[in-house]
């Protein structure tokens, strides 16, 4: 009870979480006399690291600062727009179309939220939208970012669960896609009701202009995804390929890369990697020691008893998911909850590629809860919205999310098809 209300403490106070982890941890050991422990501990945090497929994180980090950096941004943006922006809340889909090619590269859906807010909120508001609503449009569509290939979440899930990365990948493109579409009808309904504003259609000579400048961004992915799908790269080694197409494209191509941004870069790739690394290590004591007491043995055999049935284990999964991720972010959810999960998923004979892309989604869906909610937090402070007034305007996301999310879970073959056709 007390490492319980010391881990709320911290939480409470806004401690990181992965100094949360770390310091309940070893508070546990210590308070119930497992001294002899405690040396062990820097081997555990080492361990928790120890893995070649995380090492597809610094380098998607990389890949995505230089993609930025280099213009790809901007291009993807054009090419939507023109081809978009004229419909009724034209710029609201031109935001889902542009962070669904964005999520493709970064894979990260708070990178998205701070980049696609200084870019985005400006424009739309320019247009006539209120500032809230252009907001919630970007916060709502970065979830795109963990979901659609490469995704951080998918690769930590991969590692932790034993499965493979690619299959995960894959996995995870169909869910993409149908949560971008239902953003999209989110968008369609709240234009028609508040009365969005339209923008020019672009000229033909336009849309073929801003095509052809997007062709290299848009190719990066395509050849991610292709090497993996042919086998010419694993997952992780697509990482290291992402970085030198977005070498190749920023300076040869578009020419916005140059040798004096390559010291920023690095420094924020590094800066970002660490913070993930420095979570992966701290939940990974934090999970050894929960193994140690027997805690999620005694969690499987608590929901054996409660019920047999892997649909009503998926519904309590969600609903518990939904719960703790109001107050702890997607990573640190995914991180500290696989060890427990995982026995269940084996038990109950569900497919934990499936498995896993319902709670990396869930998960995500967690950033626009409030009240805490990551990526939230980044629009309010980035577009200067109350949190308030954004937690009210993304209620409707929210809701198309949740559907999502609920046919994602009892419809397998969503997740489960592609990779099984590919022959992951």
């Amino acid at each position: 009870m007390t490492v319980l209300i010391l881990f709320a403490v911290l939480l409470a106070i806004q401690v990181p979480i992965a100094l949360v982890l770390g310091m309940t941890g070893i508070s546990y050991l210590w308070l119930e006399g497992h001294t002899t422990l405690l040396q062990n501990a820097p081997q555990r945090l080492f361990s928790g690291v120890e893995s070649f497929g995380l090492l597809a994180i610094p380098l998607f980090m990389l890949a995505g600062e230089l993609m930025n950096s280099g213009g790809i941004t901007r291009r993807l943006i054009d090419f939507a727009k023109s081809f978009f922006g004229h419909f009724r809340g034209g710029l609201a889909y031109v935001n889902i179309i542009a962070n669904m090619f964005l999520a493709s590269i970064l894979g990260s859906a708070t990178a998205q939220t701070a980049m696609m807010t200084r870019v985005m909120v400006p424009e739309m508001e320019k247009a006539g939208y209120k500032r809230e609503m252009a907001t919630a449009t970007t916060a709502a569509a970065a979830l795109l970012g963990p979901i659609i290939p490469p995704s951080m979440l998918f690769i930590i899930y991969a590692v932790g669960s034993g499965v493979s990365i690619s299959s995960m990948f894959i996995a995870g493109i169909l869910p993409g896609i149908l949560l971008t579409l239902a953003l999209m009808t989110a968008v369609a309904i709240l234009g028609y009701r508040h009365r969005f504003p339209r923008s020019e259609r672009a000229s033909f000579k336009t849309m073929v202009i801003n095509f052809l400048k997007a062709v290299p961004a848009l190719m990066v992915p395509l050849i991610i995804i292709g090497g993996i799908l042919s086998g010419v790269f694993t997952a992780t080694e697509s990482a290291g390929v992402a970085c030198f197409l977005a070498l190749v494209v920023g300076f040869f191509i578009y020419r916005e890369l140059n040798l004096r941004k390559i010291p920023g870069i690095l420094a924020n790739a590094a800066v970002s990697t660490s913070a993930v690394t420095l979570l992966i290590a701290m939940a990974n004591l934090f999970g050894w020691v929960l193994t140690f007491d027997r805690i999620p043995q005694k969690i499987v055999e608590l929901m054996a008893a409660f019920t047999d049935s892997p649909w009503v284990f998926l519904l309590l999964i969600n609903l518990f998911m939904l719960i703790i991720g109001i107050v702890l972010d997607e990573m640190a959810v995914l991180i500290i909850l696989l060890p427990i999960f995982m026995p269940l998923v084996q038990s109950y004979g569900i497919d934990p590629v499936h498995f896993g892309v319902v709670i990396c989604l869930n998960a995500t869906i967690g950033l626009i809860t409030p009240p805490v909610g990551a990526v939230i937090s980044i629009g309010s402070s980035v577009a200067d919205v109350k949190f308030e007034r954004l937690s009210v305007a993304l209620i409707p996301f929210l809701i198309v999310a949740l559907i999502v999310l609920v046919l994602v879970t009892y419809v397998p073959p969503v997740t489960t098809w592609l990779p099984r056709t590919l022959g992951f």
